[in-house]
């Protein structure tokens, strides 16, 4: 090999080098970069007022306070479920004909009208936050009663029905210290009480004060 073959081969292993130092350096850079955004993006979203504004809303919530004080429920728990339920919106309906903040069935409303001796209802109102988040809340405090303020058992019964727990609770023998979510044998209803407690925990912690 003479000394021209012998420059253009350093020249290009030269250049060979340099390219793959450049390629290395790019992809730590880019790394870097996608590190420290995914943590800044991490740390704004773990600021209670970023939370609290895009993550998790408080609408309604002087509404959500008097129906909890009259119906003596933990409103966290409230917000909870209607968190879960239609994320805050009032407009809300369910293919299986659920309405509004707290999907209320309009069976389920009529008969908390009668129970309430509330003559002047009508299903429509099922629509309005007010009328909603009372007649929600009046149930989910009667579902604590029923089954003894257990949390578990209640929101799944607000979700697949009392007589469906009533029946898992003589079935599989559960009592009224029942804690054991991921037993619920309907998977939707266990992923819906995993929610709400979830969703109750993270309102509470965001909106104690």
């Amino acid at each position: 090999m003479d000394k021209d073959e012998l420059r253009l081969q350093r020249r290009r292993e030269y250049l060979q080098r340099k390219k793959e130092f450049k390629r290395k350096t790019w992809s730590f850079v880019i790394g870097v970069t996608i590190l420290f955004s995914a943590f800044l993006a991490f740390f704004v979203m773990q600021q209670e007022t970023v939370q609290r504004t895009f993550m998790f809303p408080y609408y309604y919530r002087e509404i959500v306070q008097e129906s909890c004080r009259t119906n003596h429920v933990d409103e966290f728990i409230v917000a909870a479920v209607i968190k879960t339920e239609s994320n805050f919106k009032n407009n809300a309906k369910s293919h299986h004909g659920a309405v509004g903040l707290m999907q209320l069935m309009p069976e389920t409303a009529s008969w908390i009208a009668q129970e309430l001796d509330d003559k002047n209802y009508s299903v429509d109102e099922l629509n309005e936050p007010q009328k909603n988040i009372e007649y929600g809340s009046w149930y989910l405090a009667q579902l604590m009663k029923e089954f003894k303020g257990n949390k578990i058992l209640s929101l799944a019964a607000y979700n697949a029905g009392r007589g469906n727990v009533a029946d898992w609770m003589e079935k599989y023998g559960w009592g009224y210290d029942f804690a054991d979510v991921t037993k619920i044998p309907f998977k939707e209803t266990e992923l819906y009480v995993k929610s709400v407690l979830r969703y109750e925990r993270k309102y509470r912690q965001l909106y104690r004060n």
